[in-house]
């Protein structure tokens, strides 16, 4: 599976302006739907579910890294975004480093396969240290899109 099969190329931003894990979740579920992935009646449908989730259990999973997830039936396949902050976010991360690079995904309820494979893919991309900087220095959206479609072809 590959990041950019699910990752909507409007849905990236590299400037989120939140510092704390609520307002970093709703200012990604605004770039979903901006991008039309999601309906903006759902947003605070999705930013529940998303903030459900988050209650289980912190989704920075160190690296200064966050994937929140969440199953919704809101959509019909899985979807993605992905955030970067410059200044990081308080995401009550598992090794208490903030967050600056963020791949926040929703699934349709009732899948498991497509929604597990694709954090399983993420967190194997982010394991690499120079796939995190070079993340980290991305200055637009082309260049993100870019630095994970070369990550796509090199490392299915």
């Amino acid at each position: 599976m590959k990041i950019m099969d699910f990752l909507s190329e409007d849905a990236v931003t590299v400037d989120l302006k939140s510092v704390n894990k609520n307002d970093a979740i709703k200012e990604m579920v605004d770039l979903l739907i901006t991008a039309e992935e999601i309906d903006k009646k759902d947003k605070a449908k999705v930013v529940e579910l998303l903030m459900a989730r988050e209650a289980l259990g912190s989704t920075a999973i160190g690296h200064n890294v966050g994937i929140p997830h969440a199953k919704t039936d809101c959509v019909k396949d899985l979807i993605g975004a992905f955030g970067l902050s410059k200044k990081g976010v308080d995401f009550d991360s598992l090794d208490g480093e903030p967050v600056y690079i963020f791949f926040l995904l929703l699934a349709p309820q009732d899948s498991a396969g497509p929604h597990l494979k694709a954090l399983a893919r993420i967190s194997r991309l982010i394991k690499d240290k120079y796939f995190r900087d070079i993340l980290r220095q991305a200055k637009d959206k082309k260049d993100v899109v870019g630095i994970i479609e070369a990550e796509d072809e090199k490392k299915l």
